[in-house]
């Protein structure tokens, strides 16, 4: 139950963040909004592992929280371009078939998804299909924009529950200090390489800063679930924080889905609750 509650608190830390990260990114370089974010949510990091205390595990323990960053980062990036590029509402529940990685793994462990599971993978496959698809009246369907990058995003968080839950045994605080510092490094040397800016107007600064505190808040509270519950499980229930990405894109910036893809959103999201209550 305890892994349960911090997935979910999870979920909906990193649906609050991915939204303002989404929003920062329609604004400025995505590189500029993920640079900037990590690196706030860094500092965080370092001042809660100073009054936590606690000795430094070691580099090769912390190597599967280090590529856990990486991949986050890749994913990151992914999922705020897409959703500068497209619908918040088609490209947050795309990237919702993350769970679907961490629970392979599981399986290669020879721990087998449950019947219902399966069920639940296949309901959130059918509604990726649906979600990535568009009518028009000029082209007909075609894919929807955004959701190519959704699927790369959704890759990403998945390889980053895996490494996250390899490295947090030893210690979940340093295991999130290590993945965050090397997606800062990734994303500084990234947005250096495609010249974009490492500052933000100040009247943007705050929503960057709230990208940064949502997404490290994210990150800690699932380092901590995956030590207490198996990472599929939790891969499942954490994603879920599309539920808040998009009920704030609607509140908030207006977007509204034709029934559709409605239902489409509905498959995505309910296949994963089903995948976590089998």
């Amino acid at each position: 139950m305890a892994a349960a509650v911090l997935a979910l608190a999870g979920a909906l830390s990193w649906g609050i963040g991915d939204f303002f990260g989404g929003l920062s990114s329609r604004r400025l370089h995505v590189l500029t909004v993920l640079a900037l974010s990590q690196a706030v949510g860094l500092a965080g990091l370092l001042l809660l592992v100073a009054l936590a205390g606690g000795d430094f595990p070691g580099v090769a323990q912390l190597a599967p929280a280090a590529a856990a960053g990486a991949a986050g980062a890749v994913g990151l990036a992914a999922l705020y371009r897409g959703m500068a590029l497209g619908a918040m509402g088609i490209v947050a529940p795309i990237s919702a078939a993350a769970p679907v990685v961490p629970l392979t793994v599981d399986a290669a462990k020879g721990i087998v998804p449950s019947a219902a599971q399966g069920v639940g993978i296949a309901i959130v496959l059918t509604g990726i299909v649906v979600l990535s698809h568009e009518r028009t009246p000029a082209a007909g369907t075609r894919v929807a924009a955004g959701a190519g990058l959704a699927l790369v995003a959704a890759l990403g968080f998945g390889l980053f529950i895996v490494g996250i839950d390899a490295g947090a045994d030893e210690s979940a605080p340093w295991a999130v200090v290590a993945a965050r510092s090397t997606s800062v490094t990734l994303a500084v040397v990234a947005a250096l390489l495609a010249t974009a800016p490492l500052r933000a107007p100040r009247r943007l600064l705050p929503m960057v800063a709230a990208v940064g505190v949502f997404d490290t808040g994210a990150n800690v509270l699932i380092a901590f679930a995956v030590t207490l519950g198996a990472a599929g499980v939790v891969g499942v229930l954490s994603a879920l924080y599309p539920v808040a990405t998009v009920v704030l894109a609607r509140l908030v910036l207006g977007e509204r889905l034709d029934p559709w893809r409605r239902v489409g959103a509905l498959l995505a999201l309910g296949g994963a609750a089903l995948v976590a209550a089998g």
